[in-house]
């Protein structure tokens, strides 16, 4: 299969057919469909862009030779440059220029043939129905992209995998609508998810979450495989550094709740995961500060038991001076003098705040 773009400097109406219609005016035509002809001439049918107008006309059927046809064959790579840069409708290898930082809006929205997106680390958002509708695209690849727009990837029903890196932070409404063959989705760092971002995505089974991800509305609506919520960002680092064993097992026993709970049905995934989420963060929480009130009480008595090992074993527990027992003001004075020497100021400078949470 070949695919074919253009620019029309010659339109032939076919005798037989003198009705057909015929573009005037022509500034770019997109070709979708190809016959070729015994006497050498080809009919095509695609899609006309007016002089000064942006939107694109379908089912145009114009008679064109095969000298003004341009052919793509199938392993070209379509070089996108952004901008208002016109995408040939059946396209189906692309490579992102590194110069862009920005998908345009539906630029490649309908590239129903598009089997592969060669994407760059510098790509940081991906505008309004960017690859809306590109029912052959398997897989994608961003991982400096910060911001996805509403439906960028709506209806591509044979994307498979989705990955993102650290730079994710948005992901909006209805971007992955409809992606039934969706499978998983990496996303450690996203802090914002819009409505429907997931709805009908029938194959997804796990997904990767950040704990402070704000999540809206029926975003998970009609998942049934989703099964699996996998908590990333750190959390399981501070949970490890705990200070009481119980505490640890509640919080590993709260983050495992929510598997349970998505394998039993499919009714209200979104809600379950929102409150999931508040619950994990309000334990965690409190947790957090009962670990922080006893590491202030340990270092105290940290302090106090190096003063009084250090008094002791210097003095016997006494305090003297050539035999006359000293004032409470002096035995003060002493025990911070001894303080210094002890230890205790350095345990608790270098050492303690290891012990602290993240």
């Amino acid at each position: 299969m070949c695919a074919f773009k253009r620019v029309v400097n010659k339109i032939h109406t076919p005798p037989s057919q003198p009705n057909l219609h015929t573009p005037t005016h022509t500034k770019s035509f997109v070709l979708s469909t190809l016959w070729l002809c015994s006497d050498g001439d080809v009919i095509v049918q695609g899609a006309h862009r007016r002089s000064g107008e942006e939107k694109i006309f379908n089912d145009v059927t114009v008679i064109l030779t095969m000298a003004d046809v341009v052919v793509q064959e199938d392993d070209e790579i379509f070089v996108y440059t952004g901008g208002d840069q016109v995408v040939p409708k059946n396209v189906r290898r692309v490579r992102i220029d590194k110069s862009v930082k920005c998908i345009a809006m539906e630029a490649f929205c309908n590239c129903k043939h598009l089997i592969h997106v060669e994407f760059h680390d510098g790509i940081e958002i991906i505008r309004v129905w960017a690859f809306n509708n590109c029912i052959s695209l398997k897989s994608v690849k961003l991982l400096g992209v910060k911001e996805i727009e509403l439906g960028a990837f709506d209806n591509c029903i044979c994307l498979v995998d989705a990955e993102f890196g650290d730079e994710l932070e948005t992901i909006g409404h209805h971007v992955f609508y409809d992606c039934t063959s969706l499978r998983s989705v990496t996303m450690p760092s996203v802090r914002n998810v819009g409505s429907l971002a997931f709805c009908s995505c029938k194959q997804l089974t796990d997904l990767d979450l950040a704990l402070n991800c704000i999540i809206g509305d029926d975003v998970f609506f009609n998942c049934p495989k989703l099964t699996k919520i996998n908590l990333v960002g750190g959390i399981h680092k501070t949970v490890a550094s705990l200070h009481l064993e119980r505490w640890r097992n509640e919080m590993k026993e709260g983050i495992n709740r929510i598997n349970e709970v998505l394998s039993a049905g499919d009714r209200g995934k979104t809600t379950e995961i929102q409150t999931w989420m508040r619950l994990v963060t309000r334990r965690l929480n409190r947790f957090k500060d009962e670990h922080k009130a006893l590491l202030k009480e340990a270092t105290t008595l940290l302090e106090l038991s190096l003063w009084k090992t250090s008094l002791d074993d210097k003095n016997g527990g006494v305090l003297e001076e050539e035999g006359v027992r000293t004032t409470r003001g002096k035995r003060k004075r002493a025990r911070k003098d001894k303080s210094v020497t002890s230890g205790a100021s350095i345990v608790i400078k270098n050492v303690l705040p290891f012990l602290q949470l993240e």
